[in-house]
């Protein structure tokens, strides 16, 4: 069964949403900017486990973060909670993809009144709205950035965005609309979802298995803690940093993306 109360305290949020448009896209918001994202536990060897339970016990209980595997479990199963009909999809993330990529991202279709919508609440690179599945559909982020859904030959439906790179992990060149992901709306199995996730916890060419890679969604902006490189935009404003001593990494991220840290924790992560 799951405990609605506390992930709704987990996000901060007071009491349920409305099962409408407006209520997903404020579950959505909320869930972005509780949980950060991050791969920490690959990063440390441990294996990712997306069954429900454990994913509640991680990113809920434990208040830690995850990726999309994981935060997106949690999110559908908030929906179901909450009386949302949804189902999981899975993607092929393009930035700076030099070939076709694998689906390794998975997200949501929300079914709300005869209309199919996307929602995603575990993409760390930016922050992309809930959506309404139409083709030429447009949204704004509330960084600012715009994001259009669009019919695509070979993919299905492709979702672009066009906004400051500050505001995304950095792998966005700001350079007019980007391809953010693809994806087709086939039912997706839990079969589907395992062996997605298995790749992306334990291929070498995952870019996980590669850094150590944190972000979270802010208000008006976005932070990210990529290894030891540190940047924070909010509105105009921007902040970049290499850190250079584990006591300052460990404090960050504590401080700006909710992850308490031990020491042993700390000097593994931060000697790689």
């Amino acid at each position: 069964m799951f405990d609605l109360d506390s992930y709704l305290a987990r996000i901060a949020l007071p009491s349920r949403v409305t099962v409408d448009a407006e209520g997903l896209a404020r579950l959505q918001w909320a869930h972005r900017l509780a949980i950060p994202f991050e791969n920490l536990d690959v990063r440390l060897g441990r294996p990712i486990a997306i069954d429900s339970d454990s994913v509640f016990a991680k990113l809920v209980t434990a208040k830690r973060g995850g990726y999309c595997f994981e935060q997106n479990r949690l999110f559908l199963d908030a929906l179901a909670a909450h009386g949302f009909a949804a189902r999981p999809l899975l993607a092929r993330v393009w930035l700076r993809a030099s070939d076709v990529p694998p689906t390794t991202h998975t997200f949501s279709l929300v079914h709300i009144d005869g209309q199919d919508w996307i929602a995603d609440a575990g993409f760390g690179g930016s922050y992309s709205p809930p959506m309404p599945l139409v083709d030429g559909a447009e949204a704004t982020a509330p960084d600012g950035a715009r994001f259009r859904l669009a019919r695509d030959v070979q993919h299905g439906w492709m979702l672009l965005r066009n906004g400051h790179p500050g505001h995304t992990d950095g792998r966005s060149t700001g350079d007019g609309w980007e391809p953010q992901y693809s994806f087709t709306t086939d039912q997706v199995w839990d079969a589907d979802l395992i062996l997605g996730n298995h790749w992306t916890a334990t291929a070498e060419d995952s870019r996980f298995r590669q850094a150590n890679i944190v972000s979270i969604i802010l208000p008006h902006g976005f932070a990210s803690l990529t290894d030891r490189h540190y940047r924070r935009r909010v509105g105009q404003d921007e902040t970049s940093a290499t850190l250079s001593d584990p006591r300052v990494y460990r404090m960050r991220m504590s401080l700006m993306f909710g992850i308490d840290l031990t020491a042993d924790e700390t000097a593994s992560l931060f000697a790689d």
